[in-house]
């Protein structure tokens, strides 16, 4: 019996310091935040063409650590015509850096370029 107690209150001991561990061991991953305002008279399908491209490239790109994207649903209606926002997620501002300048990336943006009009990027270290 005095193994076990001795064994469970080892173990209570070691959890907060177990958890500060993994919460200070957290990931710094940059974020790359891509909004797009497309033009008028693009249609549905050329839009659906852009979003498949930009999709692909995490696929592509082996630097990009996670991806994702949505469309705006803000009921405020301050989103100033931009629709569309694409979050890419780097290791560091190296791998964001090869990435803008790789070849795939550069075949996705003459794909948007006919039926982008406006365009925001805000990359930043994420942090609690």
């Amino acid at each position: 019996m005095k193994k076990i107690v001795t064994c469970v209150l080892l173990v209570l001991l070691a959890t907060p310091a177990l958890f500060a561990q993994k919460s200070m061991e957290k990931e710094k991953v940059l974020r790359h935040v891509v909004l797009f305002k497309f033009k008028d008279d693009a249609k549905a399908a050329d839009v659906q063409k852009v979003e498949d491209a930009f999709r692909a490239l995490k696929g592509k790109i082996k630097l990009i650590k996670d991806f994702e994207f949505g469309k705006n649903n803000s009921p405020e209606n301050i989103n100033q015509g931009f629709t569309h926002c694409f979050f890419v997620t780097f290791a560091s501002e190296k791998d964001r850096d090869e990435y803008l300048v790789h070849a795939d990336h550069k075949a996705f943006v003459e794909v948007l370029k006919p039926y982008l009009d406006k365009a925001l990027v805000v990359d930043y270290w994420a942090r609690d």
